[in-house]
């Protein structure tokens, strides 16, 4: 099967026949009519480590010492040694058959013992630390004695260019982490599922930038229930966040010989010649499984185009969708399973359900979200630029979960509170933001769907925020407080929200946490409706707040029953507003964003009143990534 899919992969134009024949004849087979090249097992002298060590060498057929080879490093396991590729993997095989389809260059191929050290065996304790280290004191073993013995014995070109390294498990960490750490040397560097001792990302690849110009191809393949599999996929992560071009193979399969054979065959095919690096995002078999998964879970993935392939097993129902903004129509196969493979989807976070026989469910796979006006799934698709919302490893705040009993709805209330690093332990009075979440959410949403905890741990360890307290508010008042709607109730609903903040929230946040309790420590800000929320409440009361945030939003221009009294107060309160608001910052999500136009409108009349504003555009739509973005970008101008 894996050999089936990595030919549909290489070959995407073959027809099923042509697949199938690939298939009978095997990749790592030996087959009669084809040359075959030469194994030796030669033996260099090690300075590291101070004896003659071991090393298979395999040159390809037609071998001509009048010519130059590029050359392979192909590296083993913990468990194994110069000899275990070719226990295991048949790579000589594998390197005959694809030479004599002329689908790679003729290169030499290399494969050393990397434990370096003078007892080399993969026997007795082969965790013993003394072992473990020599794994990575084979750097230098290599660098400083088996290239200069290769380059000396063997007609091969000495330039980076020519020279790449892979390994397997263990093998695959020391490839990572000699290749990319040595980018002088080499230029091709593959992992075939990375185990523990793999470097961190930020190690591995401290400039990404500087990377990119010097590194010709990075291939990173992994099976989906290899145990093992994060290590692949955070360096994956990394490489997408800083648009490192990269392969990232995974398919199905464990932390055996079928995948990391599949990984030679595919890499070696890259090797030493032009690479296309739009193309590089195809080359996978499966997606990868959604960060929104509920634990192990395997659907939905994401593929690298953004598609995203669901999977549900419903065997009595008649009719399954899924239903991401569109419907997309399931198929059903014989054990009960349905699934499904989407358009593109744009980046960021997406509220999805199931539709069974027509009723809307959320998936068991997802994690659910409050959204829709209604607990909902949820997918995020991978956003490039999303290292500020990262889980690093700095200090980090605690969100806390608050009832209390407003004044103002004569009911209780919930709201989310984040608390930055060490406030338990302090006596310092903090800073308050009051956070507003969109129609459809409620205080939950600024906590989980935008990642508010993360983001402020990260710009407050990089000194970029000053340590705050964030009430995240529930926006929706809701009887006894009146209309449950700002569609059908207006400016009912808007006063009454003004009421639960000024009655209800902000006297509670300031009796049971330490704040400061003046405008110059108080800031308010909103998204979609919470931004009409802010433009309502705020400008009002400039005498209690010193910023207003307003992402994606803006007074409706096709509605003069709210918008006119507002502009009204504006016109007369317009020195007042200006003196009293340090920041009064509006963002969009530029002309796909739904609430762009209204935006627009309410900027020009800003400018005819004379209200001052610092006005901000970030490439998306009306969703969470702008929003996340905003809270960043607004969080850093703040109680300064």
């Amino acid at each position: 099967m894996i050999v089936l899919l990595t030919i549909l992969l290489v070959n995407s134009v073959a027809s099923a026949q042509d697949m199938q024949m690939e298939m009978s004849k095997g990749y790592d087979v030996l087959r009669k009519e084809v040359p075959a090249g030469k194994l030796d097992s030669v033996s260099y002298q090690s300075k590291t480590v101070g004896n003659a060590r071991k090393a298979l060498v395999y040159t390809p057929p037609g071998f001509n010492k009048k010519k130059k080879y590029p050359v392979l490093y192909l590296l083993h396991g913990i468990g194994g040694d110069e000899k275990e590729w070719l226990k295991g993997g048949n790579p000589q095989l594998i390197l005959d058959n694809l030479l004599a389809e002329k689908k790679i260059e003729p290169m030499i191929v290399v494969m050393p013992n990397g434990r370096a050290m003078k007892d080399d065996r993969a026997v007795g304790n082969i965790m013993a630390p003394d072992k473990v280290e020599a794994f990575a004191t084979f750097e230098k073993d290599l660098l400083n004695d088996l290239i200069p013995f290769v380059e000396k014995k063997y007609p091969v070109l000495t330039d980076r260019e020519h020279r790449a390294i892979a390994g397997l498990s263990m093998g695959s960490g020391q490839s990572l982490n000699f290749g990319l750490g040595n980018l002088d040397k080499f230029a091709w560097v593959g992992g075939f599922s990375s185990a523990p001792n793999t470097k961190k990302p930020e190690e591995l690849m401290p400039n990404p930038e500087e990377a990119k110009k010097k590194l010709k191809l990075l291939f990173i393949s992994c099976g989906d229930n290899d145990r093992l599999i994060t290590f692949s996929k955070r360096t994956h992560d990394y490489m997408f966040e800083h648009d490192v071009p990269h392969v990232y193979y995974l398919e199905p399969g464990v932390h055996d010989f079928k995948v990391w054979k599949n990984g030679l065959y595919m890499f070696s095919q890259f090797l030493f010649k032009p690479v296309d690096v739009a193309s590089l995002p195809k080359y996978t078999i499966l997606g990868t499984p959604a960060a929104t998964n509920i634990r192990n879970t395997q659907y939905p993935q994401i593929l690298p185009d953004n598609r995203v392939v669901f999977r549900t097993k419903a065997p009595q129902a008649q009719k399954v969708q899924v239903d991401l903004g569109k419907k997309y129509e399931m198929v059903k196969d014989t054990a009960g399973f349905w699934s499904v493979t989407t358009d593109s989807i744009g980046e960021g976070f997406h509220y999805y359900s199931l539709l069974i026989d027509g009723v809307a469910l959320a998936d068991p796979a997802s994690e659910t979200f409050y959204g829709m006006g209604r607990m909902a799934s949820g997918i995020e698709i991978p956003f490039r630029g999303g290292g500020y919302y990262a889980m690093r490893d700095v200090p980090h705040g605690d969100i806390r979960i608050q009832k209390f009993f407003s004044k103002a709805s004569n009911a209780w209330r919930e709201m989310y509170v984040y608390t930055p690093p060490g406030y338990d332990k302090s006596t310092e009075k903090y800073p308050v933001l009051y956070l507003l979440h969109g129609g459809g959410e409620d205080q939950r949403g600024w906590a989980t769907q935008g990642k508010t905890n993360l983001i402020l741990d990260n710009l407050i360890a990089d000194g970029k925020a000053k340590p705050m307290i964030i009430a995240m508010m529930d926006g929706n008042p809701g009887s006894p407080m009146g209309p449950g709607s700002m569609a059908t109730a207006g400016d009912g609903f808007l006063k009454a929200f003004e009421s639960e903040l000024k009655m209800g929230a902000i006297p509670f946040v300031e009796t049971n946490f330490h704040v400061q309790a003046d405008a110059a420590h108080r800031a308010l800000a909103g998204l979609s409706m919470g931004g009409i929320q802010t433009l309502y409440a705020g400008v009002k009361n400039t005498d209690m707040f010193s910023s207003l945030g307003v992402f994606s939003s803006g007074w409706f221009a096709n509605n003069d029953a709210l918008s006119k009294p507002h502009y009204d107060f504006a016109k007369e309160n317009a020195a007042t507003i200006n003196k009293n608001l340090r920041n009064f910052w509006i963002s969009m999500g530029g002309e796909e964003d739904i609430a762009y136009k209204n935006c627009k409108i309410m900027l020009s009349k800003y400018d005819e009143l004379g209200v001052k504003y610092q006005y901000s555009e970030y490439r998306g739509g009306h969703t969470w990534p702008v929003w996340r973005h905003d809270l960043h970008g607004f969080a850093q101008l703040v109680f300064k």
